[in-house]
């Protein structure tokens, strides 16, 4: 991923429409829309003090507080404006390299269906919620949306060097679920948390989950759980110097060495891992 930030311009050829479909906004039911004002207000209820202020802000520019689901028409002008991001709906998860193509050229993939009443604590697959809630707010502040676009240039590399499982890591470890440090005390950013009530409290106060200061070869070698809350969790320092460790690392060598080394289960502790405290 060392290569330099660019933003494409609307000329620069790329799959635009690989995978995306109409998001159909007024196809969803009035149903519908009530399990996302649901959803959304009971995360707005619980975030403050608990999520880093620069998401909560980009819920406030990108006009999220509006009733119902989201239009993704309207949601892609304010975010356009503001980084250069759209977003654009897709019918489920979609290939690697179409993902990270979307991701390098500044779009964000977003599911268009939403949950159901009964499943309001956990859902499987990700939902509009979920993607939209939980992801797109911080692509409004310009240090972590050049992130997400050097992830999709770096996710483009991965896959010619046979990388994507380290590089699934970083992800997941960050922008599903990481931590930030935010003054003296911790907050959460990744969509996993944010999006959710149980793990928005338990990753920040919950006395079991280590909280790991971030450290990317340690990052990329630990696996991870999809059907519970996190064992762990990674701390950044910040935006800025998660950008930095991604634009100036060459992964080329990193993934040399992580081939060599064994993968780490996600409760391994290791004897130079630094601990950051729950919350009081």
């Amino acid at each position: 991923m060392a290569s330099p930030l660019t933003t494409p311009d609307a000329s620069t050829p790329g799959p635009a429409g690989r995978c995306t479909i109409p998001q159909r906004w007024a196809d969803y039911t009035a149903a519908e829309h009530a399990v996302w004002d649901t959803l959304f207000a009971r995360q707005m209820a619980l975030l403050p003090g608990r999520v880093v202020p620069a998401f909560l802000d980009g819920v406030a520019r990108l006009g999220m507080d509006r009733p119902g689901v989201p239009d993704l028409e309207r949601l892609s002008e304010r975010l356009q404006a503001l980084t250069g991001w759209t977003v654009v709906a897709v019918p489920g998860l979609v290939p690697d390299d179409v993902f990270f193509d979307h991701l390098a050229r500044r779009r964000f993939v977003a599911g268009r269906f939403i949950r159901r009443a009964d499943q309001l604590d956990y859902l499987q697959e990700p939902d509009i919620f979920h993607d939209v809630f939980g992801h797109v707010p911080l692509l409004a502040n310009p240090v972590y949306a050049d992130y997400m676009q050097a992830y999709g240039e770096g996710g483009r590399r991965a896959m010619t060097l046979g990388a994507i499982g380290p590089l699934a890591r970083l992800y997941w470890h960050t922008v599903e679920f990481g931590l930030i440090r935010d003054g003296e005390g911790l907050k959460i950013f990744g969509a996993g948390i944010v999006s959710s009530a149980g793990e928005s409290r338990y990753a920040l106060e919950a006395p079991d989950p280590p909280r790991i200061a971030f450290d990317l070869l340690r990052v990329m070698r630990t696996r991870y759980r999809i059907d519970a809350f996190q064992p762990h969790y990674f701390v950044i320092d910040s935006f800025e110097d998660l950008l930095r460790q991604t634009v100036d690392t060459d992964f080329g060598p990193l993934y040399a060495t992580l081939r060599d080394l064994p993968e780490l289960d996600p409760t391994d502790l290791l004897p130079d891992d630094r601990l950051e405290p729950a919350r009081a």
